[in-house]
């Protein structure tokens, strides 16, 4: 087999607008997380996640239903309709880790899996398995769940993934010729049709920035305008379900299936970035303020509902019974970091934020120690009498028939450094608190910035500016919400934060900043009308969420059976720990009785443990939210 095509590699980055946007993102190779967890989690999710889903392909059957369209199988399909996009998801994920590290190991795999989509693929562009090989009477008919669009999205990123990361055209040729039958078929003067699962809108703009082909752009565009206006049978889950009960410059709020809806509106802000149609940011300016101001989880997670894996009403968040997708989390920080760069003012801050959340906390405890075990649903608390179902196990598993989380992990952690940092005209900026080495992008000089910290268990960051700048190039920090005291402090003093949420100073050759962040662990109660949180409350530490696990405590003591004494302080124990005053309730026998029938009883210390940590001893009960002990 000859070689495949290569071109000089373009900017590494997941999302690359071609229309001005104030916040420019850097390309991965500039942006290198050089210690502390975040580099650790990089390392592990290429030694370890990306070798393990390669592995699970020929263990679950992927890669088969490609060989058996070409008689190389004789084995019966397996997995959901969609089950080609996990290949594609796990191809996106070795490219941004050939981005991150420059690896070869994975060039012969590469060769071998983006053939054997080559060889599946129809002389009309058309790929898909499950139509190719079970079904074919629906291609392009049944929309509202074959899925083939959100497959042909995820083949799309993947190709344009490795067109950046590694300069390597071969699937791109196979994504341009399924991209041009979809505009042939669905684009202006075409069918009317829209995928049941969004994600093919995002892709085909960032086929469209790597390509200059306007043609990709228009049919995103014509997507989102076709949507709400009930092309898809609503069948038994109703239209809300697949985001099509409303136009979407009039859905103002994050309804449906999570995942969905904020693959959805990532698409939706890319069209706007390249448009610049404003009615479309006006929508996801709200849809935003919907998802994060009433139905995130503390945790930065999304979806409480379990039968159609989705957002429930404003201020439904059960903790137990929180769906959480991984899946969903994954989207909301795609849609997010393009929210970031759209958006670029006073709300800033508040996406760097939310980023950080997820990637801490929801994010992080999806996988486990080793890599290899995944979390599909994440809820912030388990029962001792908990019962699996399918996508909610008592513990973590190392794959699932809906595998669409493990791969969306490894593509995930392998472009993490991607969001660390933007440029804007004449002004670095730092999103993200962690170890890292940052070049300097030329407009602002040949130099490096060395962020140098043992975040988040460490609240100290020191920044050092080396090498050439370009005169007046300004550095802006960001300082979190929950550390408002803090000041970046410099050779001409401290600075504090602006009002968007970052302190400024002059990005200097020489220039040495320290960011002290107040790490007091704290409290946090929910909004009034989560019912499910009333007279409860979680511990947080800088941008870690904690939780009590059984595993931590001594018999007869039951993590349901606690609850915390304020205002006790809370100690910092080892390896990250945090020690908490509780007292035991001591409840009245019987499901009910009188107001006065609940006691509360001996006093303990507790250890409360990152909550991204839980699950890796033994299964068994957890809580992030405990009650609170009257005073």
């Amino acid at each position: 087999m000859s070689a495949p095509a290569r071109t000089s590699a373009v900017r590494a980055v997941p999302a690359s607008p071609i229309a001005g946007t104030r916040h420019r993102p850097l390309p991965i190779p500039s942006v290198r997380l050089v210690g502390g967890p975040l580099a650790a989690w990089q390392q592990r999710n290429g030694e370890a996640t990306i070798p393990h889903c390669i592995e699970q392909l020929d263990v679950s059957g992927v890669l088969d239903n490609f060989r058996r369209l070409l008689g190389e199988s004789d084995a019966e399909f397996r997995g959901l309709v969609f089950a080609d996009s996990d290949l594609y998801k796990v191809i996106e994920a070795v490219a941004w880790e050939i981005a991150r590290t420059r690896t070869r190991a994975f060039d012969s795999w590469l060769d071998d899996v983006i053939a054997l989509v080559a060889r599946v693929q129809e002389p009309s562009g058309y790929v898909d398995t499950w139509i190719q090989g079970v079904a074919p009477e629906k291609k392009f008919a049944a929309l509202e769940w074959t899925h083939e669009m959100y497959v042909a999205g995820h083949l799309i990123q993947a190709a344009v993934a490795l067109v950046r990361a590694a300069g390597r055209t071969d699937l791109l040729d196979v994504a341009r010729r399924l991209a041009d039958l979809l505009v042939e078929r669905f684009g202006p003067g075409g069918e009317d049709g829209i995928c049941g699962h969004p994600e093919i809108e995002t892709a085909l703009v960032e086929l469209y920035r790597l390509t200059g082909e306007r043609t990709y752009l228009d049919l995103a565009s014509r997507m989102i305008d076709l949507r709400g206006h009930g092309l898809l049978p609503a069948g038994s889950l109703g239209a809300h379900y697949f985001q099509d009960h409303r136009p979407v410059r009039e859905s103002t709020a994050a309804v449906g299936h999570a995942v969905r809806q904020l693959y959805l509106n990532a698409g939706v802000t890319d069209v706007f970035v390249e448009t610049g149609d404003d009615s479309l940011l006006r929508a996801m300016d709200a849809q935003w303020n919907s998802a994060h101001d009433r139905k995130m989880y503390l945790s930065g997670a999304f979806g409480s509902r379990h039968r159609d894996e989705a957002f429930g009403d404003d201020y439904e968040l059960p903790s137990e019974r929180a769906y959480a997708e991984t899946c969903a989390t994954v989207a909301d920080l795609l849609w997010t970091w393009r929210m970031l760069l759209a958006d670029g003012g006073a709300g800033t801050a508040r996406y760097a934020e939310t980023i950080e959340r997820e990637v801490h906390n929801a994010l992080a405890a999806a996988v486990d120690a080793t890599g290899t075990r995944f979390f599909y649903a994440n809820p912030l608390q388990q029962r001792r009498d908990h019962h699996s179902e399918e996508n909610a196990p008592r513990e973590r598993a190392p794959w699932y028939v809906c595998a669409c989380c493990p791969p969306n992990i490894a593509r995930t952690v392998a472009q993490l450094s991607a969001y660390v940092a933007t440029v804007t005209d004449g002004a670095l900026w730092l999103h993200q608190l962690a170890d890292a080495e940052i070049d300097l992008p030329a407009e602002l000089g040949t130099g490096t910035v060395r962020t140098v910290t043992g975040y988040p268990a460490d609240g100290r960051v020191e920044i050092r500016v080396e090498g050439d700048v370009v005169p007046g190039a300004e550095l802006s920090v960001r300082i979190p919400g929950w550390s408002p005291r803090s000041t970046l402090v410099g050779p001409d003093g401290p600075r504090e934060c602006d009002g968007d949420g970052y302190a400024r100073a002059p990005l200097e050759p020489g220039a040495r900043y320290v960011l002290d962040l107040d790490l007091t662990p704290r409290l946090t109660t929910a909004h009034h009308r989560v019912d499910a949180l009333r007279g409860a409350v979680a511990v947080e530490r800088g941008p870690v969420v904690y939780c009590v696990e059984q595993a931590d405590l001594d018999a007869p003591l039951d993590v349901d059976d606690l609850a915390v004494l304020p205002p006790a302080p809370i100690t910092v124990g080892e390896r990250d720990t945090l020690v908490l005053r509780c007292r035991v309730i001591n409840a009245a026998d019987g499901l009910y009785g009188p107001d006065t029938a609940t006691e509360f009883g001996d006093e303990h210390t507790v250890t409360a443990i990152p909550f991204s940590t839980w699950g890796n001893r033994a299964p068994g009960p957890m809580r992030v939210w405990l009650p609170r002990a009257p005073r």
